[in-house]
């Protein structure tokens, strides 16, 4: 029945998953539950995972789908096809696709097939995907916006992943119109606040274009979640990688912060390549990268934490609950980060009793 299926659907645990992780501790087995749809590297097949509302309401999705962690139980809706940008050498997410905006009444159709299927009222936020719906045309995203709250009333929250780029185009009046619309929230994938590390992984993107982006949000009242790569810059841009992005987070106060560590799963030769090919640091020579161990990851991380400087006003939520993450850090920022700095600083000490083992990482 369809109760049986929301139900199963928001538990978002397979038998599959449950033999996978049998022999954990209670407190763990319930971390790992919650954290399985934390999807930002890991596609989404049309028979992996129950946790799906859209599958569960007769959507079939152009796979490989991702999702930000705490959209596991929204309506997901792909408005685009893949990533209008495509080129950052560390993303792997949107190679196999090329981009596309979906023609509007295969979106609606997909809208009022749910409703025809009885989802109406189990559906109260959704997320706009792929890569970055805030490409498309204000317009197009007018429509879309009226479509879904005419016809889910119970919608809280959309939301969409965004580039910085998306914003480029886009006015503070015209996004403080798809904010009055119901788009309230973006994840904002800025990687890093450092000029040199943003040019070698070819993001297409800078310091002052991600600073002007997430202020031109803020001013139009649209909150913001900002992702920061740890690992990024390699061994060598470490250092500047961590200081700048805290300088980026701090400017700007987003009211969520999220770290994520990068990983390799199809090898790191295009992000090598990019390093190579930009200018080293002044002695004639190239950097090349070099990937983080667990210790040095954890020890980024620290001096990320340092070297922000967000008030307890701010009140920013501050998570480093992904999947592809060492440690689990969770609290807001201004407020409890000495904590923060006391937990990390206690496994850099030795105690590791807190970090996910590598084979629990889900990258």
């Amino acid at each position: 029945t369809t109760s049986t299926t929301i139900t199963m659907m928001m538990l978002g645990i397979s038998a599959r998953f449950i033999l996978q992780i049998a022999a954990l501790s209670l407190s763990n087995i319930l971390a790992y539950a919650f954290q399985i749809p934390a999807l930002h590297f890991a596609p989404i097949q049309a028979t992996q995972l129950s946790s799906s509302l859209g599958e569960a309401f007769g959507i079939e999705y152009e796979a490989p789908l991702f999702r930000p962690p705490a959209e596991w139980r929204s309506l997901i809706i792909q408005v685009t096809i893949g990533c209008s940008w495509n080129r950052c050498s560390f993303c792997e997410m949107y190679q196999d696709k090329n981009f596309r905006a979906r023609p509007m009444d295969d979106i609606i159709d997909e809208l009022d097939k749910v409703v025809a299927a009885g989802g109406a009222r189990h559906v109260r936020d959704v997320f706009l995907a792929d890569g970055d719906a805030m490409t498309l045309p204000t317009s197009f995203l007018e429509y879309i916006l009226d479509a879904i709250h005419e016809r889910f009333p119970r919608v809280r929250r959309v939301s969409s992943y965004c580039l910085p780029r998306n914003i480029r185009g886009k006015t503070v009046d015209s996004l403080s119109k798809l904010k009055s619309k119901g788009l309230s929230l973006v994840y904002v994938g800025c990687e890093s606040g450092s000029d040199s590390v943003l040019s070698a992984v070819q993001k297409g993107e800078t310091f002052e274009s991600s600073l002007e982006a997430l202020n031109k949000l803020k001013d139009a009242k649209i909150k913001r979640s900002v992702m920061i790569l740890i690992g990024l810059g390699g061994k060598e841009y470490s250092d500047e990688h961590a200081t700048r992005s805290a300088a980026l987070c701090s400017e700007t106060k987003p009211e969520f912060l999220s770290l994520l560590t990068v990983s390799f799963p199809r090898g790191k030769g295009r992000v090598e390549e990019g390093y190579k090919n930009i200018q080293g640091n002044g002695e004639g020579i190239n950097p090349t990268f070099q990937e983080l161990s667990t210790e040095e990851s954890l020890g980024e991380m620290k001096t990320f934490l340092d070297a922000l400087t967000i008030p307890k006003e701010s009140r920013t939520i501050f998570r480093s609950d992904h999947a592809s993450n060492y440690l689990v850090l969770k609290g807001i920022l201004g407020r409890d980060k000495q904590r923060l700095l006391v937990e990390l600083k206690d496994v850099l000490d030795g105690d590791e009793s807190k970090l996910r083992p590598e084979w629990l990482r889900g990258l």
